[in-house]
């Protein structure tokens, strides 16, 4: 059995057809193949070589692994008798793929070079009557592509307005042979259903697992109370998800998180239960686990962003943990986020959803607020007992203070480590360095927006007048709309040698660092300075007596969308590593404490931070209430391609403007021009519900451009970019 017929498809042979001068190739190849159908019937399938054919469904239809929008199509092909058995749905193929291949010289056609494909269905005949070129290999006999798998990986491509090839590139794990010749353990039987355990902290928290438990679909958004008992809650919901003798599939930030849940289901399960998905596996230890995912053999997935398309058999769960991590992010084409892949894999299987963190994003409010899943949250009472207390240091108090002035450490903090280092280790925050300046109210620190597009204002290096990095409108009498003062700043950036600082501050005190040289997984209870930066805190044992989030505007001056946001999200995921008030636990932020998330912060409520953010958000047609792309390159092409899309009536072109040129010797950033060059950004808007209309306008148009020649392919499109300022 196949896939399905697909109304689409067309055969290699026809597509590569040229004609004369004075007209495209593809538009005379189009014509002869109107008139030619119109006046001859169709004949049966047949290869140029005379081959004989399968006796039944002679003809294949291949995805070729071509990552190009104009070639994202299924091409026909004939099934040689020898290659009948072999030659199933779903089964890696090699064929014949190339304008060499459709030249004729003294009657015979020459071959061309060959390409790996997937076969995705079997058909009696094909829309061509010509010749067929024979799949010339089936490269393995396993049928690693499923109908699920196909269906989800085109929903995701046609989602992100990318090819099905480069999505399956993504989908499945590159081939072992070694790995395939071993064979899968048995299914063992489902456990027993577990107890609640922590659930039973959260309202609606025991009715969730047990729904799991039953066979059941819930879709809830979980705000885990502080402290370390996440990663077996979410072990809890697998096994709850196992009993009722379905699948589940996990996916976590990073290495580090992975192991702590795989650590907690082996404590519930034992060994063997469950699959463990990283791209640090190895590529035949990654694609032996896979197989046995794929085989059936094992029906709980835990991985990184790798694992978000495993193909689990009988799905009753994905859930995804910490979803404003930026790695839950491809950085390949065409960069989905895990969180949409998993929503999609949701509505695909009809299975149960859960979307986790300490923190909520502002998608993670709109999927509750929307009714598409209810919270999953713990009373006031339940919080402020496992939170520890969190206190503030503003501009006003390090004006007044001395010892701020002179070493950088404000003498709350100060006493703070002092009397941690007492009781355990003290960890501190550190932001990364490099984030780009934008401007900011002197005043109520409110950033800086245009009034015509709500875009970020920037200052000019020749001291102009602002200028809008969305759209490019200049703007010479800005007013703040918070406080209404006229007076500008530029937000602060970058820490200053912060660890050497501490460590003369407590000279008889060890201090670690984990970072992005050497990231730590846990320290010992003993006490010590942990220097670390944001997502690379390690575990405490026994939890930080005391921590320091320093440098607050370094987050909170990011110039995108989410810099709040996500401020608020590294805040709470390293306090929420310190002990409880009760205990001791106190964390310190230097930040202005007026600021919303601070306040959101010592009241320890994101969820409350990011519904009102999505309001903020549906009132100036921001994303996610609204949905975005990002068009770049350079400005001759960006400008062209503006001009052939066809776009919805009600989208909105922000732009272009000048993308800052990235600098021989440093990182480049997704999405930024190479070293040197000049790119412009456009970014398109749609309102709700039109995103798919924006996404198929887009993938049509680059799609023209691409069959054009590679020269003209130079425009890069993103959908829902993540760095909108």
């Amino acid at each position: 059995m196949g896939f399905g017929k697909n109304a689409g498809v067309s055969s290699e042979n026809e597509q590569a057809r040229g004609g004369g001068e004075g007209a495209p190739p593809e538009q005379l190849a189009f014509i002869r193949e109107s008139v030619r159908k119109a006046k001859a019937p169709k004949a049966k399938p047949r290869t140029w070589r005379g081959a004989a054919l399968a006796k039944e469904r002679p003809v294949a239809r291949v995805l070729v692994d071509k990552g190009v929008l104009h070639l994202d199509r299924l091409f026909d092909y004939a099934v040689p008798e020898e290659l009948d058995a072999q030659a199933q749905p779903g089964v890696r193929v090699r064929v014949r793929f190339g304008a060499g291949r459709h030249r004729v010289r003294d009657g015979r056609r020459e071959g061309g070079g060959l390409i790996d494909g997937f076969l995705v269905d079997r058909v009696a005949e094909s829309d061509y009557s010509g010749p067929l070129a024979a799949l010339a290999q089936v490269v393995s006999p396993e049928r690693v592509l499923s109908e699920e798998l196909l269906g989800l990986a085109r929903a995701v491509a046609d989602r992100y307005a990318g090819s099905l090839a480069d999505v399956l590139q993504l989908a499945v794990p590159p081939r072992s042979a070694r790995a395939e010749q071993r064979p899968s353990p048995a299914l063992l039987p489902a456990p027993g259903v577990p107890d609640a355990g922590a659930w039973g902290r959260y309202e609606q928290g025991a009715a969730f697992v047990a729904a799991l438990a039953s066979g059941g679909a819930p879709r809830a958004v979980w705000n885990a109370l502080p402290g370390g008992e996440w990663s077996e809650e979410l072990a809890r919901a697998v096994v709850a998800t196992l009993a009722s003798g379905r699948g589940a599939l996990v996916v976590l930030p990073d290495g580090r998180a992975v192991a702590r849940v795989d650590a907690a289901l082996t404590s519930l399960l034992g060994e063997g239960r469950h699959a463990v998905l990283t791209a640090d596996a190895g590529p035949e230890k990654r694609y032996r686990e896979w197989l046995a995912v794929r085989r059936g053999a094992v029906r709980a997935v835990v991985g990184t962003r790798a694992a978000m398309f495993a193909p689990v058999q009988d799905l009753g769960l994905v859930a995804i943990w910490d979803d404003g991590d930026d790695s839950h992010s491809e950085l390949h084409a065409p960069q989905p986020h895990a969180r949409d892949v998993l929503l999609l894999r949701a509505a695909q299987d009809k299975c149960g959803f859960l979307l986790g963190s300490w923190s909520c994003t502002v998608e993670a409010a709109q999927l509750v607020e929307g009714g598409w899943a209810r919270p999953l949250v713990a009373g006031r009472e339940q919080v402020r007992a496992a939170a520890p207390l969190v206190r503030t240091v503003g501009d006003t108090d390090l004006a007044r203070d001395e010892a701020a002035r002179a070493a950088r450490l404000p003498t709350l903090a100060w006493q703070v480590v002092k009397e941690g280092l007492r009781q355990g280790p003290v960890l501190v925050q550190v932001p990364r360095r490099g984030y780009v300046p934008r401007m900011a109210c002197a005043n109520c620190r409110a950033p800086a927006r245009c009034r015509q597009c709500s875009g970020p204002l920037e200052g000019q290096e020749s001291g102009g007048a602002l200028r809008c990095g969305w759209c490019g409108q200049e703007e010479g009498s800005w007013h703040c709309p918070e406080c209404g003062a006229s007076r500008l700043r530029a937000q602060v950036v970058g820490a200053r040698r912060t660890a050497e600082e501490l460590g003369r501050a407590f000279p008889a005190v060890p201090v670690r660092t984990s970072g992005r040289e050497q990231v730590l997984d846990t320290v010992p209870g003993a006490p010590a300075l942990v220097v670390s930066t944001p997502g690379a805190e390690p575990v405490a044992e026994g939890g930080y007596a005391a921590a320091l989030l320093l440098d607050g505007w370094a987050m909170l001056g990011r110039p995108d969308l989410r810099a709040g946001e996500d401020a608020l999200r590294r805040w709470i995921a390293a306090a929420s590593l310190v002990r409880p008030h009760g205990a001791g636990g106190t964390v310190v932020v230097v930040a202005e404490p007026t600021l919303r998330p601070v306040q959101a912060l010592v009241r320890w409520d994101p969820v409350g931070h990011a519904v009102r953010e999505l309001a903020e958000r549906a009132e100036l047609g921001f994303p996610p209430v609204s949905r975005m792309a990002a068009v770049s390159g350079p400005g001759d092409a960006v400008a062209d391609f503006l001009r052939t899309v066809e776009l919805p009536p009600e989208a909105e072109v922000l732009g272009p403007v000048p993308v800052p040129v990235t600098v021989v010797g440093r990182p480049r950033r997704v999405g930024a021009p190479p070293p040197g060059e000049q790119w412009d950004r456009a970014l398109v808007r749609v309102p709700p519900g039109r995103g798919a209309a924006l996404a198929a306008a887009l993938k049509a148009a680059q799609a023209v451009r691409m069959a054009r020649g590679a020269a003209e392919a130079a425009v890069r499109v993103r959908i829902d970019p993540p760095d909108i300022g």
